[in-house]
């Protein structure tokens, strides 16, 4: 067997996750909002980088950084609710999930309360 490539310990200059989604069937706008997002990382990195100075991607105040970003940049992306949290619907959810004992439920039982709930939602 010939290895094309070395593991050696530490970081990466390339991630390759957003092609790995790619191949893996993700769906186009997620792909297209991660590439917009790390292509605003990107720009973040290169300028909050000092002339002459490497930003190492170890350092504390780097990966701070990196987390701030990425939290500023993705959270008007978040996912939203499938209905309003004030509805009659999502009371009645809520009050049929709380009464409900999940562990004593078998499995077609778990399906027809799913089913009703789906019912209720249309």
């Amino acid at each position: 067997i010939i290895f094309l490539r070395k593991l050696a310990p530490g970081g990466s200059t390339h991630s390759f996750g957003i092609h790995v989604a790619r191949m893996a069937g993700m769906p186009p706008s997620l792909i297209e909002r991660a590439n917009e997002i790390l292509t605003q990382l990107e720009e973040i990195h290169v300028n909050d980088t000092p002339s002459g100075e490497k930003n190492h991607p170890d350092s504390i105040t780097s990966k701070q950084k990196l987390e701030q970003s990425v939290r500023k940049l993705a959270a008007p992306q978040m996912q939203l609710s499938i209905f309003d949290a004030h509805s009659e619907t999502f009371a009645e959810i809520r009050k049929m999930l709380s009464e409900m004992d999940i562990n004593r439920l078998t499995p077609v039982e778990a399906l027809m309360k799913l089913n009703e709930i789906k019912e209720l939602l249309k």
